[in-house]
């Protein structure tokens, strides 16, 4: 007897673009595992959007009927638990879990997102998702107007500020150190009344997620609606490392534009190849990178 389980694709992340990927090779007949540990990057934040069809919806709400509709497809299969290894063999890849599981595959896919870096501040993570934001076009339309704060200096809190000024004129970066603007940029921020406060953060005062203040290491307060932040991150798996997939200087997996890694017969999709972090693009890399995956699955097929 087999001491594993065979599948012509094991998809490491079920998330949305996970999901996508499941539901193109469902669709196509073809044998899947999807390893997923339930615990998305957005599973704290309340609503959704800029997603057509599902705007407004909870980011729970679209991944519980998106996996519904994938498991009517048999050839799919989903189980809770962790991918802690991967090794290539010579009919594809294996893959070992937390709990101990075994499985193989001829491809592999990597939808398995990134780990933000939270800075060292109390109550950042607490209202991460909820008013402290990463994309004012998934939540700036319901901020608009309001108080809106910027953690960020130089070159990046200077592009996040030019972005968020569409949203909302009301707006100061908190540098959070000595700012570092060079003399255009802060000519720039001058003339459209862009405020900067170099003072050090404390804490975030907050109520179930929602900010009510930034508070300073001197004591001193600011009255604060919105906050948006840029983070740093790393790849939530290990695995892509293991088996020498390319990481761009950005820090994410290396895909060409058929979703390919810079291993053979490894393909990625999602917040872990693209800064553009929204459901509906995550959708449309799995959507793609599954049907990239079935083609290659097909050629290999048609080798004599």
């Amino acid at each position: 007897m087999r001491d594993k389980l065979q599948f012509d694709v094991i998809i490491i992340g079920g998330s949305y673009s996970g999901l996508a990927a499941s539901l193109a090779l469902g669709r196509a007949l073809r044998n899947v595992l999807i390893i997923d540990n339930g615990m998305p990057c957005n599973g704290q934040t309340p609503h959704s959007h800029n997603f057509l069809t599902q705007d407004g919806k909870t980011p729970f709400e679209i991944s519980t009927n998106a996996k519904e509709q994938v498991l009517k497809y048999n050839t799919v299969k989903v189980i809770n638990d962790l991918a802690i290894k991967g090794t290539k063999t010579h009919a594809g890849f294996e893959i070992t879990t937390k709990y101990g599981k075994i499985f193989a595959a001829k491809k592999l896919i990597f939808a398995s997102g990134i780990k933000d870096k939270m800075p060292v501040i109390e109550g950042f993570s607490e209202c991460w998702g909820i008013s402290i934001l990463h994309c004012p076009f998934c939540h700036g339309y319901e901020v608009k107007g309001l108080t809106t704060g910027i953690l960020g200096n130089g070159e990046n809190g200077f592009e996040l500020a030019k972005l968020i000024f569409n949203w909302t004129k009301d707006i100061t970066i908190f540098t959070n150190e000595k700012a570092v603007f060079n003399p255009e940029q802060s000519k720039l921020l001058a003339r459209f009344n862009i405020k900067i406060d170099e003072l050090e953060i404390q804490k975030i005062e907050h109520i179930s997620g929602s900010i009510k203040n930034i508070q300073f290491r001197d004591n001193a307060k600011t009255q604060l609606n919105t906050l948006y932040a840029r983070l740093p991150f790393t790849q939530n798996c290990t695995i892509i490392e293991q088996l020498g997939c390319e990481i761009t200087t950005d820090g994410f997996i290396y895909i060409d534009n058929l979703q390919k890694t810079t291993v053979p017969g490894v393909f990625a999709c999602g917040d872990n190849t693209s800064r553009i972090r929204t459901i509906a693009n995550a959708v449309s890399m799995g959507t793609t990178t599954g049907i990239m995956v079935n083609k290659e699955l097909i050629e290999d097929e048609f080798t004599l």
